[in-house]
């Protein structure tokens, strides 16, 4: 059966320089892999969701394994493994890379080898080195691939707390204003890291070797930390700084939802055109379901630690957490502001002969831009304000 799939893809275009060296599952679909993509020895492919469009390319520099993966055009993937993500076009991981689920690699988007990724959005362009742990996070940033926003080399997104706990998502810029690739880029100097949940406004720099542990509200700032002050003391797993925790996770969540809504409005129809952009679109959505699962989830055990009434009283307020169903709080839909939407949509179709997505997203114009803008942040609002 793999023989005759393997067959009938090369006859169909795809290219496998070493068809006994290509590892096929048998829930493959037999249209998974589309005309021009690029198998080399040591591929594995798995999952009846995958889908590899044109122009692919896997394994190139190690064997590679995707699971239930779909990837766009032209996607370079040259070795490790990845289950669970989506990559559009262009987008791009070198070897050793380690990707789960919840990741969305966007156009253009790139991280060099021995990269690891889980519920992680890159937005387009957004660029990373090597050595590099980044996890439960969410960046954007940056107008193109020469002025993108940018992780150093041995940069790590700590995501894990003494305390057992991760609700520590952090974003890199915003859902309203990072879709419209108009937003100044942020740098993430190597050899650093972040101690999640931080909020790190756009045209932040952070200098090499520091670690970020606040929340970088004012935009353009230059931020070096120095070493921190040795201390020996009891630790007590009593939580402090909650308020922030709340308020950087609803954030988080807010913004989520507004991705969400933009996936299922504008991307979506816009990516339906090609059997690849439809399964891209399609995965997008599931893994942006996942990943607002994933931050009640985290949110809610956080609460359920530090209990007390304030907690309950706000839990009961706020819209996320008002319905007892898991999958009714990660999934509720707010519509935002009805006429900003109606008159971003109809900016949105006026693009229509422009191109592709981010050809679109570019010659929208100032008006059609800020009304997109005004949308999705009503949306966030509406969820992450108490």
């Amino acid at each position: 059966m793999k023989a005759e799939l393997l067959a009938a893809w090369t006859e169909r275009g795809v290219k496998i320089p070493e068809p006994g060296a290509v590892e096929v599952g048998d829930e493959v679909a037999a249209d998974a892999v589309e005309a021009g993509a690029t198998l080399h020895a040591g591929t594995k492919i798995f999952g009846a969701e995958t889908h590899i469009g044109p122009g692919c390319e896997l394994g190139r520099e190690t064997p590679m394994t995707v699971e239930n993966c779909q990837l766009g055009e032209g996607v370079k993937l040259k070795g490790g493994y990845a289950a669970d993500a989506v990559f559009l076009d262009g987008s791009a991981m070198g070897s050793g890379a380690h990707v789960r689920g919840g990741t969305i690699l966007e156009e253009g988007a790139e991280m060099a080898h021995t990269v690891g990724l889980k519920q992680t959005i890159f937005f387009p362009y957004v660029v990373g080195g090597s050595l590099i742990n980044f996890c439960d996070a969410l960046m954007a940033g940056g107008y193109d691939r020469k002025r993108h926003s940018e992780i150093g080399s041995s940069y790590i997104h700590f995501n894990y707390t003494p305390r057992g706990d991760k609700a520590t998502a952090s974003l890199f810029g915003d859902v309203p204003r990072g879709v419209m690739l108009e937003s100044a880029p942020i740098f993430l100097g190597g050899q650093g890291g972040t101690v999640g949940p931080v909020r790190v406004a756009y045209g932040t720099v952070v200098g090499a070797g520091s670690v970020l542990r606040s929340d970088v509200e004012e935009e353009g700032q230059l931020v070096l930390t120095g070493a921190v002050q040795a201390v020996r003391t009891a630790f007590s797993k009593e939580y402090r700084g909650v308020r922030r925790i709340l308020r950087n996770g609803m954030a988080y969540l807010g913004n989520l939802v507004a991705l969400a809504a933009w996936y299922r409005e504008v991307r979506a129809p816009a990516m339906s055109g090609t059997r690849w952009g439809a399964a891209c679109a399609a995965g997008g959505m599931r893994q942006i379901a996942a990943d607002r699962k994933e931050r009640v989830k985290r949110l809610g055990a956080v609460m359920e630690a530090v209990g007390g009434e304030a907690l309950a009283a706000w839990a009961a307020r706020n819209s996320i957490f008002s319905s007892r169903s898991t999958k009714a709080r990660a999934e509720g839909n707010p519509e935002g502001d009805a006429s900003a939407k109606a008159a971003f949509l109809a900016a949105w179709e006026g693009t229509a002969g422009a191109g592709r997505y981010v050809e679109r997203v570019r010659a929208l114009g100032a008006e059609g831009k800020a009304a997109g803008t005004a949308w999705l942040q009503s949306i966030v609002d509406a969820v992450a304000n108490d």
